[in-house]
């Protein structure tokens, strides 16, 4: 893990990971019920804009010349001791 709650103002990165060379900028999304829906529903468009210019400020900052970068999406449900969670790698490209 590179980084874990990175902040760029008001927008945030939940964790930014490194594996086999790509760094993916994760958006990690909860529910204990399902009265919210489901738990990627919440990353529209206006989300993945906060993502994307978060992920911006990182690679200003951190990034190397030729890296490739992905973002991510994770969902996560738990309900009582089971938790289900489902990962999509390269869920969106910056628009």
């Amino acid at each position: 893990m590179l980084a874990r709650n990175f902040r760029a103002g008001p927008k945030e990165i939940d964790l930014v990971v490194l594996k086999a060379g790509v760094v993916a900028f994760v958006e990690v999304k909860t529910r204990a019920t399902s009265t919210g829906g489901a738990p990627l529903e919440p990353i529209g468009r206006a989300k993945r804009r906060l993502v994307v210019a978060a992920a911006r400020r990182w690679i200003h900052e951190h990034g190397r010349p030729g890296t490739t970068y992905r973002f991510d999406a994770i969902g996560v449900v738990v309900r009582g001791e089971e938790v289900s969670i489902q990962h999509i790698p390269d869920a969106w490209r910056p628009g």
